[in-house]
């Protein structure tokens, strides 16, 4: 026994004191994805920078490689003479202006061609799937091409005749796929992708037939090549035509981009708020299929350019079309400037075929975008 007592242990422990309570801490604001996005100015300072970039390296890189700040000259003492001292030898003006430049320019025209398009037609048909490529009309454009350079029928000319057979033939393809995915119910990516498959195989081998009947081997041959999609055949005269209708058409578009967001919100709520909606479609396929049809005769069926540029581009700036378009021709031309690099010295001395190399770009993004698409229908059935 202790004779002092016992002290109990609660007696010797600290006493137990609630922590003071904590302030009130607003929750963490959720950021939207809009506001994690790249502000638009720069995104275009971005995309301008880029398209700058790949034109001088174009120029500078192929069997004979060029100094890019010799090119650079090059080009600023052509646009602006005397502004820089000519040191360079004079085969570099030869090689820069008249044999890569007019192929750079081309290539950047319809890659930013092709990529208005195809945002152009996702919204026409309210299809993330839509590209002038998967649709057929570079097939019906390629086969009205065909037709008049192996009939030798150049009635308006050896350039303007094809542009407008082109025309017709994309027009036409346009009108019968989306009738064939229309009919019968609702048009559903897998009856649009399904009736633009069936159409462009039917138009590829009526181009084949035709081309199998050329008496002239050095057309056929020419013609294989450029039906695959090449800028090889670029020249000065043929620059004019292609870039005021891609020019013109991506104004039409931006004007009409307005219309463009109410038609992909629903055809209903647009004929609401004051759109004819057959009437404007009717109008837009006709622009669409007019810059198709001067593309594909000045380059050939070059695939998936539409498809890929306006899903990369919705990423970065969201899906308001006024500012799609612009971005969208940026990267497009960008994009088809290296791609067409890459086909002329990947493989050199030989050239590979620009829609060679944007197939193989474009079909694992169309599985990857068709998975998506049928993971989204199934989650909302």
């Amino acid at each position: 026994m202790n004779g002092g007592g016992v002290t109990s242990s609660a007696s010797t422990a600290p006493a137990e004191t609630n922590p003071p309570p904590e302030p009130d801490r607003p929750a963490p604001e959720r950021v939207s994805p809009r506001e994690r996005r790249i502000p638009y100015p720069a995104v275009l300072a971005l995309l301008g920078g880029a398209l700058v970039v790949a034109v001088v390296v174009s120029l500078a890189v192929g069997s004979v490689w060029l100094p890019p700040t010799d090119v650079a000259a090059v080009l600023v003492h052509q646009v602006v003479p005397g502004w820089v001292d000519p040191g360079w030898p004079a085969t570099y003006d030869t090689i820069v202006l008249d044999v890569r430049l007019p192929r750079v320019l081309l290539a950047g025209i319809v890659g930013a061609g092709l990529s208005a398009v195809g945002t152009a037609l996702q919204a026409l048909v309210r299809n993330p799937l839509a590209d002038p490529y998967l649709l057929g009309i570079s097939s019906g454009a390629s086969l009205g091409a065909v037709a008049v350079l192996v009939s030798g029928a150049m009635v308006l000319g050896t350039l303007a005749t094809p542009m407008v057979a082109a025309f017709a033939g994309s027009m036409v393809t346009l009108v019968a796929v989306y009738t064939l995915a229309s009919s019968g119910g609702r048009m559903t990516t897998t009856r649009l992708v399904l009736a633009g498959v069936a159409v462009s195989y039917v138009l590829s081998a009526l181009a084949d037939l035709l081309l199998s009947t050329a008496a002239d081997p050095h057309l056929l041959s020419s013609i294989r090549f450029w039906t695959l999609g090449s800028v090889a055949g670029a020249e000065w005269r043929t620059l004019p035509v292609p870039a005021i209708v891609v020019l013109l058409g991506l104004a039409v578009l931006l004007w009409q981009a307005r219309w463009l967001n109410l038609l992909v919100s629903g055809e209903e709520s647009a004929g609401t708020l004051g759109l004819d909606v057959h009437r404007f479609r009717t109008g837009m396929f006709v622009l669409v299929s007019l810059m198709t049809g001067v593309m594909v005769a000045v380059s050939g069926s070059i695939g998936f350019v539409g498809l890929m540029v306006p899903h990369a581009v919705r990423m970065l700036v969201g899906a308001d079309h006024r500012r799609v378009l612009p971005t969208a021709a940026l990267l497009g031309a960008t994009f088809l400037i290296l791609a067409d690099l890459a086909a002329r010295t990947v493989a050199a001395p030989q050239e590979i075929q620009l829609g060679v190399l944007t197939a193989l770009c474009g079909g694992p993004f169309f599985v990857w975008l068709l998975r998506r698409q049928a993971r989204r229908e199934r989650a909302l059935r």
